[in-house]
């Protein structure tokens, strides 16, 4: 029985190195220095601080997964763009025509260059939202967590989009 448990890691083992390289994020291939550009922010309703969180966010995220080197000019990827959505909307109801939920959605338009290799160029919009009590006001942590959930969900998408072979 022993032989069958070694032959089964060798077997697993050879399996994934037989293809090259994997990573479980799926990145295969990073640039050795990446640009993040200031988002600067758009909306419709300006909220003050959104702008610099997120492109710290977005920095932040790729210095962690990855082994490039953040720059402020001349990187061989360069994302830029701008948010173009900050909005509180109730989600649903109360008897009293009263919001029982509300929802906080954040866009941003983003714009990827890859110097090396403009095929992978694109321009795409990410967003995502969070639902909150009807009754609470969207301020200090509360406001904070939201925007870290957001920022979480909408970096990681556009990291995927920007270096994952998927």
């Amino acid at each position: 029985m022993r032989i069958y448990k070694y032959i089964s890691i060798v077997a697993l083992f050879l399996s994934l190195t037989g293809c090259g390289f994997y990573s479980f994020t799926g990145v295969t291939d990073t640039p050795n220095s990446f640009q993040v550009n200031f988002f600067q922010n758009n909306a419709p309703l300006i909220e003050p601080g959104l702008d610099i969180q997120f492109t710290n966010a977005l920095q932040d995220l790729i210095q962690n997964q990855t082994s490039s080197n953040l720059v402020t000019s001349g990187g061989e990827v360069i994302f830029d763009g701008e948010i173009v959505e900050y909005r509180i909307s109730p989600t649903t109801a109360t008897a009293n025509n009263r919001a029982a939920q509300n929802r906080l959605t954040i866009g941003v338009n983003v714009r990827y260059t890859d110097t090396k290799d403009e095929e992978k160029n694109f321009e795409q919009r990410f967003s995502f939202f969070v639902d909150y009590d009807g009754d609470a006001l969207l301020t200090g942590s509360q406001r904070d967590s939201a925007w870290e959930e957001i920022f979480q969900r909408i970096t990681q998408d556009i990291f995927q989009k920007a270096f994952a072979d998927w």
